[in-house]
C-alpha cells in the first residue's frame, strides 16, 4: 500500500507519526480540505506530467491552475497530464494520494510558487484518505524538490 511506502519514507526523518489518516476521503482538494478543516487553496495538490519521455511532479496550492503558456515557456514542451494507470506505474501512487514522497526513482519535483504564501500546507501521503502538515521549507527538505518554479493560473495572495 502506498500510504506505508510513505510512511516508511518519513520514518528515516523520524516524522512518521506527522502523518494523519482519516475516516473520509481527501482524494480531491475540496474532499481534503473537509477532512482537515481548512481552506482548499492550503492543500498542495500533486500533478503528475510527462516530459521529455520522463514522469514529473509539480505541487501547487489547491487553488492554482496549471497555465499553459508559463508550463511551455519553463519546460520548453507542453503540458501533458499522465493518465490515471501511467500515474500509479511510473509514480508509485494512485491518483488520489499522489505526494513527492516515496515516489520511484529518477522523477523531478517541482514546487510551484503559489504555495510559498502559507505558513504551512497539506500535501497527500500515499492514499486518498491521508496528509501531512508541512511548511514550505519542510516541503522543499522532504520532497527532495529540483527548483521553485511559477507555473499556475488563478490564485491570489
Amino acid at each position: 500500500m502506498s500510504i506505508e511506502r510513505v510512511r516508511t519514507y518519513f520514518k528515516q526523518y523520524d516524522m512518521e507519526n506527522r502523518i494523519q489518516e482519516f475516516d473520509v476521503s481527501s482524494a480531491t482538494v475540496e474532499l481534503a480540505a473537509k477532512a482537515l478543516n481548512c481552506e482548499p487553496k492550503r492543500i498542495a495538490k500533486t500533478l503528475s506530467f510527462m516530459l521529455n519521455g520522463q514522469a514529473i511532479l509539480i505541487v501547487t496550492a489547491g487553488d492554482a491552475k496549471i497555465d499553459n503558456h508559463k508550463y511551455k515557456e519553463k519546460f520548453c514542451a507542453k503540458a501533458k497530464m499522465l493518465s490515471a494507470d501511467e500515474v500509479e506505474t511510473l509514480v508509485g501512487h494512485a491518483v488520489g494520494g499522489v505526494c513527492p514522497f516515496g515516489i520511484n526513482e529518477g522523477i523531478e519535483v517541482y514546487l510551484d510558487e503559489s504555495l510559498k504564501r502559507f505558513d504551512t500546507v497539506f500535501p497527500a501521503c500515499g492514499s486518498s484518505n491521508s496528509a501531512i502538515e508541512l511548511s514550505p521549507q519542510e516541503l522543499e527538505k522532504y520532497s527532495g524538490f529540483s527548483e521553485w518554479v511559477d507555473v499556475c493560473k488563478e490564485w491570489f495572495t
